[in-house]
């Protein structure tokens, strides 16, 4: 009976875990071990700012898989050993959060294949799930793709379409993409170890190459001279982090769930609305579903009007 084929999971967030587990779960009967789980050093979190461990983290000690945590690779010789001396013959990468440098890429013998969370060469880089809300996309799909040393740039081996649904948020479709990428890696494995499938270029795949960058806090501000449109998508794109936000009498306003009304308003101020409130915008208006007022909990609008009828009238602006 030959050995298992030795597989290095990389990945460090929710999205990750699915992929994770899957690979677990078959690896007896294809032949395969996750001899080990690499992850982003433990993070603080939370009000007492505690060090709290990344989902894969938790995961895999669950199944009492070891965890390494480099907190760098490239130009890191001694992370580089460390790695090396696994002797795996397959990494398998999710969502880890940090780039692999040619080093690492040339450890094992069968690659690094890496889940990512868009129809490649579209949305190549860290948010592709928020970046496909935000565009009004009808969908998107999962890419496991060879890596090389460019930001997922890598030669393709499957893709799997995701429809993206009408009140998708960023934190829903990410949970369906998540499990479509796990069954598309353990559909496909078998098969890349045999060496039964050929890898495609990105320039022979369908669409063109588009770039998404990281998140930042500041991303999820409302510009209210933008598209009703655009702002509600904002509100899916951003959940559940930044949010979509604003300002109220000065302190932070978060637009949780919204929808799209016909009509014109000035751009940030506050109309009555059959359902409650609205908001002009830049193109149409912002109907407002499910808010949260800064130190309040979320409320839909219409409990929120009751503590704040002076809200009607009021101009949301830039500051808080």
């Amino acid at each position: 009976m030959k050995d298992p084929i030795r597989i290095v999971f990389m990945g460090t967030p929710e999205f990750a875990v699915p992929a994770l587990h899957a690979l677990v779960e078959a690896g007896p009967e294809e032949g395969w071990e996750v001899i080990a789980a690499v992850t982003q050093p433990d993070r603080r979190a939370g009000r007492g700012k505690k060090p709290a461990s990344s989902p894969i983290k938790t995961y895999a000690r669950s199944r009492d898989i070891p965890v390494l945590q480099p907190a760098k690779l490239r130009k890191r010789p001694d992370a580089v050993a460390e790695l090396a001396g696994l002797e795996a013959d397959l990494f398998v990468v999710a969502a880890y959060g940090l780039i692999l440098p040619p080093e690492v890429l040339d450890l094992p013998r069968y690659g690094c294949i890496n889940v990512h969370a868009s129809l490649l060469p579209a949305y190549r880089g860290a948010s592709p799930i928020n970046a496909a809300i935000l565009d009004g996309l009808d969908e998107t799909g999962v890419t496991l793709m060879l890596m090389d040393a460019g930001m997922d740039t890598g030669p393709a081996l499957a893709q799997a379409v995701q429809p993206i649904r009408a009140d998708d948020t960023a934190a829903v479709l990410s949970e369906r993409l998540a499990e479509q990428g796990a069954q598309a890696l353990v559909a496909l494995l078998p098969a890349w170890l045999a060496g039964n499938v050929a890898p495609i270029n990105q320039a022979d795949l369908p669409g063109e190459p588009s770039a998404c960058t990281l998140i930042k806090k500041q991303d999820g501000r409302i510009d209210w001279n933008r598209s009703a449109a655009y702002i509600e998508r904002m509100t899916r794109a951003y959940a559940p982090w930044p949010g979509a936000f604003t300002a109220w009498l000065g302190e932070n306003f978060k637009i949780l769930e919204a929808g799209v009304l016909p009509g014109h308003g000035e751009s940030g101020h506050v109309v009555a609305a059959d359902s409650g409130a609205a908001v002009g915008t830049g193109d149409g208006l912002l109907l407002l579903r499910r808010v949260q007022p800064a130190g309040k909990r979320p409320m839909a609008i219409a409990d929120f009007l009751n503590g704040a009828p002076d809200f009607i009238g009021s101009v949301l602006g830039e500051e808080g």
